[in-house]
């Protein structure tokens, strides 16, 4: 007979276990090489930017699932479940149903009305679930979540020298330079203007994911600048070391052939640091990355909300 679940608020110093779980419980391969990435940008570097909660629960003394939730930085009232991992050999038994319910209590205790199984920018390790990750779809609609978006990355190739995602950027680059434009690698002393640029031409939370890239290992960004005038840029690793973005152009430059010798500077940086695949998380512009880096389309997420009740906060806890 089993032993019941108990789930409990777990404290920073546990982090290496949850590590360590995920690396087992998450099926995709490119998940579970990444776990300690992922739960650092969802946990301990999350910490800086809003409230997180880190759950696991147990059976007896064992481990057997954990869940990272926070509150929205710029949505009042908004909780994001940003990771759910259950072993393999413990899912349909409770502990994926416990662990939600348990964060629903949680957010809401934080003022949130609503919970999203989504990504939370600037930190987030994806923008949904993965559909390949169906037991995690199956409790979320067993829970009354309802789907309401569908996002998407995109795959470049980086395993041989020939690959449109390495393509030289010499003459794009000798051209705009003919037009006063220098392309190069960001240094720490660019963040103002680069965030700034970010936040004043795209909104959101781009200059947090900036913040995050510049600067750090397994990380980077490319800028071009005319006269120090930030026209663009380009970064990689600030979720993981493997997905690239945010990228974003300004508007007047469009059409100059900027935005993808950004992109294959990050991407062949990328290779060099040893990986044969960037992932291009959470797309807009198929067509652009299809024809800069012959990128396609390979993960599919489902993002998902819920009303949260009055009294969730109530009693009953596990």
């Amino acid at each position: 007979m089993d032993a019941e679940i108990t789930v409990t608020e777990l404290t920073a110093d546990l982090v290496p276990s949850v590590v360590q779980l995920c690396q087992q419980a998450l099926d995709l391969p490119e998940d579970a090489a990444e776990a300690a990435s992922i739960v650092d940008v969802l946990w301990p570097r999350a910490t800086a930017d809003r409230s997180v909660v880190g759950l696991g629960a147990y059976r007896g003394a064992n481990l057997v699932g954990v869940l990272i939730c926070s509150v929205s930085s710029t949505e009042p009232g908004i909780g994001h479940v940003d990771l759910v991992a259950v072993l393999a050999d413990q899912r349909r038994r409770g502990v994926g149903r416990a662990l939600l319910q348990r964060a629903e209590r949680v957010l809401a205790e934080r003022g949130a009305t609503e919970v999203l199984l989504a990504g939370n920018p600037p930190y987030y390790a994806w923008p949904g679930i993965d559909v390949r990750y169906t037991p995690a779809v199956c409790a979320a609609l067993a829970l009354g979540y309802q789907q309401d978006r569908t996002a998407w990355n995109m795959t470049a190739d980086l395993s041989y020298d020939g690959s449109p995602a390495l393509r030289s950027t010499e003459a794009a680059e000798r051209r705009l330079a003919d037009q006063g434009v220098t392309v190069r690698r960001a240094e720490p002393a660019d963040l103002p203007a680069l965030t700034a640029f970010a936040r004043s031409t795209f909104g959101g939370t781009w200059d947090g994911e900036l913040a995050g890239s510049v600067g750090r290992a397994d990380a980077g960004c490319h800028l071009a600048e005319r006269d120090g005038e930030v026209l663009g840029f380009a970064a990689y690793g600030s979720s993981r070391p493997s997905w690239f973005g945010p990228m974003g152009t300004a508007p007047a430059a469009e059409g100059s052939g900027i935005g993808g010798v950004l992109l294959r500077r990050c991407l062949r940086d990328q290779r060099a640091a040893g990986l044969d695949r960037a992932q291009i998380g959470w797309v807009g512009p198929v067509p652009f990355y299809s024809g800069s880096a012959g990128a396609w389309i390979e993960r599919v997420f489902f993002l998902y909300r819920r009303t949260l009740s009055r009294g969730i906060t109530g009693a009953n806890r596990t």
